[in-house]
């Protein structure tokens, strides 16, 4: 741990991945790429695998389309709590606009989240004040580069609590 709080790489090359998912040319093609790329291992492998795993710890989330009403389907890295439950971020690798999955988790908090082959329903919540400040800075412990996306726009970035909730038809659209 540096005198800042952020774990310090692990490896050389976590080092370099680092240092890659800060630039602006990551930022431009990340967004579109990766969560391609996640979706179509994680179909490949029978849902046992996704890209990002070997370096963060990685979810699939299922939030309700805001304006649709459908399913949708966003790969993200998450850090899971001693509670059972997870942080995500909005990060979208310093894009400036919110993503739209948490959007859509404001709109609908109830979702559906797809880790280690295990498929939970959770219930969302958008922090602020104090314990945003506490999530926010055990996230940069965890992935160092979002202070750099935080960095490159004008909105805060989003950090949600998603919990264990009671199993229930309906959770999300289309899923039960």
């Amino acid at each position: 741990m540096t005198g800042s709080g952020v774990r310090p790489p692990r490896s050389r090359q976590e080092a370099v991945i680092q240092r890659v998912s800060s630039t602006r040319a990551f930022a431009r093609v990340a967004p579109a790429l990766l969560p391609r790329l996640d979706r179509a291992v994680h179909r490949l492998s029978g849902g046992r695998v996704m890209i990002s795993q070997y370096l963060l710890p990685s979810l699939f989330l299922t939030t309700t389309g805001r304006h649709s009403g459908e399913p949708r389907v966003s790969p993200l890295a998450c850090l899971p709590e001693p509670d059972g439950s997870l942080l995500v971020i909005g990060s979208n690798f310093g894009q400036t606009r919110h993503p739209a999955w948490t959007g859509n988790l404001l709109a609908t908090p109830a979702a559906l989240v797809e880790r280690r082959g295990r498929t939970l329903p959770v219930t969302a919540r958008l922090l602020a004040g104090p314990e945003r400040d506490a999530a926010w800075a055990a996230l940069l412990r965890m992935w160092p580069p979002y202070a750099v996306y935080q960095s490159r726009v004008r909105r805060e970035l989003r950090i949600f609590r998603l919990e264990p909730a009671p199993a229930g038809p309906g959770a999300v659209a289309g899923k039960e």
